[in-house]
Formats: structure tokens, sequence, C-alpha cells
């Protein structure tokens, strides 16, 4: 049973810099890429940003250069280093991992439950 679990989230001003962190638990075949993504009330889940397996780096246009993904193998973590934050990154954060859950399988989504990052004065 894969399980991701977020942490890292909170309130902090516009300016300022949060790290989101996610551990994954489990067992799978292969893994395809870890990611965040973002849904802001109202909105569509969006991207945020994604780490493939052979370490390509894919970041929305509204995070490039302010964001920076990034994987810890040993520990099973990825994590996102958030600076520079707007109000408008204010949204629940989730981790996804695409993998194989097995040789005979196609990938398959996993998620987290969310974190809420707010960015307020």
């Amino acid at each position: 049973q894969v399980q991701l679990v977020e942490s890292g989230g909170g309130l902090v001003q516009p300016g300022g810099s949060l790290r989101l962190s996610c551990a994954a638990s489990g067992s799978v075949f292969g893994i395809v890429l870890m990611g965040w993504y973002r849904q802001a009330p109202g909105k569509q889940r969006e991207l945020v940003a994604s780490l493939s397996a052979g370490g390509t780096t894919t970041y929305a246009d509204s995070v490039k250069g302010r964001f920076t993904i990034s994987r810890d193998n040993a520990k099973n973590t990825v994590d996102l280093q958030m600076n520079s934050l707007k109000p408008e990154d204010t949204a629940v954060y989730y981790c996804k991992l695409l993998a194989y859950p097995n040789s005979a399988s196609l990938p398959r989504e996993y998620w987290g439950q969310g974190t809420q990052v707010t960015v307020s004065s």
C-alpha cells in the first residue's frame, strides 16, 4: 500500500519562503515521476513542479525561478522549496507519485492528502 504524506504547509507573508516535503511509503515496481500540484478555491488542480525518474524537472510558468523541486532517494521524499511567495500561490498543495505498481500493470497515480499554503500579510 503506497502512502504519501505531505508536510510543511502554513501561513507565510508575501515574499517569504516555505519548504514542503512529501514522504512516500510502500513499494512499487518502478517510479515514473513525482510531483507537486496545487488547487486554489474554485480552480482546477494544476501542476506546480514534477521530477522524473531520470531527473527531468518541469515547472509551471508561474513558479519558474521561485520554486525548486528535489528528491532524496535515501529518505523517499520529494521536497518543494518555495521562495518569493505571492498571494496567488495560496492553495492546497498535493504530492503525486506516478509509478508502476508491478511489472504487469500500467502506471498509476498516487496522491497525498494535501497541505494548505496560505500567503497573506
